[in-house]
């Protein structure tokens, strides 16, 4: 795709690609929350609406699969997924660690223990959850943005907005907003400096799914799978309270080591159909004459 600067035109088809995941979404949330209840209906609808928006989406204006929005599948991929799934689960275990070593925290069993079905069920659940976001916020809309408007004008916008789509979980403060828009622009940050899906789903993915393990609420989201919760003796501000620890201090410095892990690691970058102009595309200068 070559960089589109009309702004009506980009406008156009932003309000398009956003039509087709709001109108898929209302027939899909009737279906799946019919056959799945609320957490895994809404969360399967979510993952098939935002797959459905892209590739209509790439099929009407760019003639591509879906494949193209970032979703390619190779060894580039699996490296860059390594690479998230580690930066994920290590910040959050270096937010939840360290207070259950100095005894600001403690582990307690829960009233009703989980079955032996639920770890997997979860585990698949909060997977689909986090792609789902990633393939919608960071999916066509965000490259087609980026290509406009660049990689500032769009990471920080889509970041604030991924956070404000929060505002209605369960307990949110607006400093467990500000944190999860950090994770958002983050998120942009790793799609732009890998140029596929896989980083961030990856980075999502590693801390959606450690929270829980640790027994703590996962954006205001109480989910329990093994048999325990994390009880703080610290005040609000370090465990983040009934919002869980996306809404303390200690997950705004581990943002920042995150931030510095994308930087630093070796990740592979792809070729974005979307936002690297083809090779033919590419002017060449003529060379100089020779001296005769």
């Amino acid at each position: 795709m070559t960089p589109t600067r009309d702004p009506l035109r980009v406008t156009i088809m932003l309000a398009v690609y956003a039509s087709f995941f709001i109108a898929s979404d209302w027939v899909a949330r009737h279906v799946f929350g019919w056959l799945g209840g609320d957490f895994a209906g809404g969360v399967t609808t979510l993952l098939v609406c935002a797959l459905f928006a892209n590739w209509v989406a790439l099929r009407i204006y760019e003639n591509r699969s879906l494949a193209a929005a970032g979703l390619q599948v190779n060894r580039a991929s699996a490296q860059n997924l390594l690479f998230g799934l580690a930066g994920g689960i290590g910040s959050a275990c270096l937010v939840l660690a360290p207070p259950l070593l100095v005894g600001a925290a403690h582990f307690e069993p829960i009233a009703v223990p989980p079955t032996a079905g639920t770890l997997p069920f979860v585990t698949l659940m909060l997977a689909a959850g986090a792609a789902g976001e990633e393939i919608l916020f960071r999916g066509y809309g965000f490259q087609l943005l980026m290509s406009a408007a660049g990689p500032f004008a769009s990471i920080v916008p889509v970041g604030v907005l991924f956070a404000l789509m929060h505002t209605g979980n369960p307990n949110a403060t607006w400093f467990g907003i500000a944190n999860t828009a950090g994770f958002g622009i983050l998120f942009g940050y790793a799609f732009y400096r890998s140029r596929d899906l896989w980083l961030p789903i990856g980075l999502h993915f590693g801390w959606n799914f450690t929270l829980p393990l640790f027994g703590v609420n996962v954006s205001g989201l109480n989910i329990g799978v093994t048999g325990h919760q994390m009880v703080w003796t610290a005040g609000a501000m370090w465990s983040g309270g009934d919002y869980g620890p996306e809404a303390s201090v200690l997950t705004s410095g581990a943002l920042v080591l995150l931030w510095i892990f994308i930087v630093k690691s070796p990740l592979r970058r792809q070729a974005s159909p979307l936002l690297d102009p083809p090779a033919e595309s590419v002017k060449c200068e003529p060379s100089p004459p020779l001296p005769s």
